[in-house]
C-alpha cells in the first residue's frame, strides 16, 4: 500500500513542489495539503495520513504545537511527523523533537533525500542521526536539566544493560557501534532498543535521545 502523506506548509509554491516530487513515486500518495497547524489537525483527523510533512513556522498554529497535538505524549494516532526547516540548527527543531516529531529535514534537501525520509519515517524509524540529535541538544544545553535533578521513576523500569544502551543511543552511536562497544550482536542491540522504547513509551531513537538528555542520564557535552 502507498504511504499516505499530508503536506503542511504556508507557502503554496513549496507544497506544489513537494507534491510533484512525491507523486512521481509509486509507493507514495499525497492525500492532502494544509497551510497552517490548525488546518493540519483537521486534515490529519479527516485523512489519516501515515506521514505529515510539517513546516515549523506558520500562522495561527506553528508546526511545533501541531506536532505536539498529533504525535505528542498520550497521543495514540498513527501519523508520524517529519519536520521541515530552513536551518539545520534551529531551536524550534529541538522543540519539535520534544513534541513528538520523528525527525527533521532541510527544505533545500535533494528530492531523493525527501523521498527517502518519507519512507524511513513511515517505516517507524527516526529520520535523524543520533549524532545530529546530540548536536542540537548540546547547542541548547542551557534549556536542559543540569544532571542534578532526581532521576525520573520511568528510568527505573529499565535494566542496567538497557540504561547502558540508552546512553549510547543518546551519544550518537549506531546499532553496529553499540554492538561493538558492548560485545554483543546487532540483533541484541535492536532488542534492547525496542525494550527501551516500549518501557518509556517513546516512538523512536530521536525521542530516546531527547529523554536521555532531559532526564539527566546524559549530560550535554559529555563523552
Amino acid at each position: 500500500m502507498a504511504i499516505r502523506v499530508l503536506l503542511v506548509d504556508d507557502q503554496p509554491l513549496l507544497r506544489t513542489g513537494f507534491r510533484m516530487i512525491l507523486e512521481a513515486e509509486q509507493d507514495i500518495a499525497v492525500v492532502g495539503e494544509a497551510g497552517d497547524g490548525l488546518q493540519a489537525l483537521d486534515q490529519v483527523r479527516a485523512l489519516q495520513p501515515d506521514v505529515v510533512l510539517m513546516d515549523i513556522r506558520m500562522p495561527r498554529m506553528d508546526g511545533v504545537e501541531a506536532t505536539r497535538q498529533i504525535s505528542g505524549p498520550g497521543r495514540d494516532g498513527s501519523a508520524k511527523v517529519l519536520v521541515l526547516t530552513t536551518f539545520d540548527l534551529d531551536e524550534y527543531v529541538v522543540e519539535a523533537l520534544r513534541a513528538g516529531a520523528s525527525g527533521f529535514l532541510l527544505k533545500d534537501a535533494p528530492a531523493n533525500e525527501l523521498v527517502q525520509a518519507i519512507r524511513v519515517v513511515a517505516a517507524g524509524e527516526a529520520m535523524l542521526a543520533p549524532s545530529i540529535t546530540r548536536r542540537l541538544l548540546d547547542k541548547y544545553a542551557d534549556h536542559l536539566p543540569s544532571g542534578e535533578e532526581p532521576v525520573p521513576d520511568t528510568l527505573h523500569t529499565l535494566t542496567e544493560r538497557e540504561v547502558e544502551v540508552l546512553k549510547l543511543v543518546a551519544r550518537g552511536m549506531s546499532n553496529a557501534e553499540i554492538a561493538a562497544d558492548l560485545f554483543v550482536s546487532e540483533t541484541t542491540v535492536k532488542t534492547h532498543v525496542g525494550h527501551v522504547l516500549t518501557k518509556l513509551s517513546l516512538r523512536d531513537r530521536v525521542q530516546a535521545a531527547v529523554y536521555a538528555y532531559e532526564s539527566g542520564l546524559v549530560r550535554p557535552g559529555a563523552q
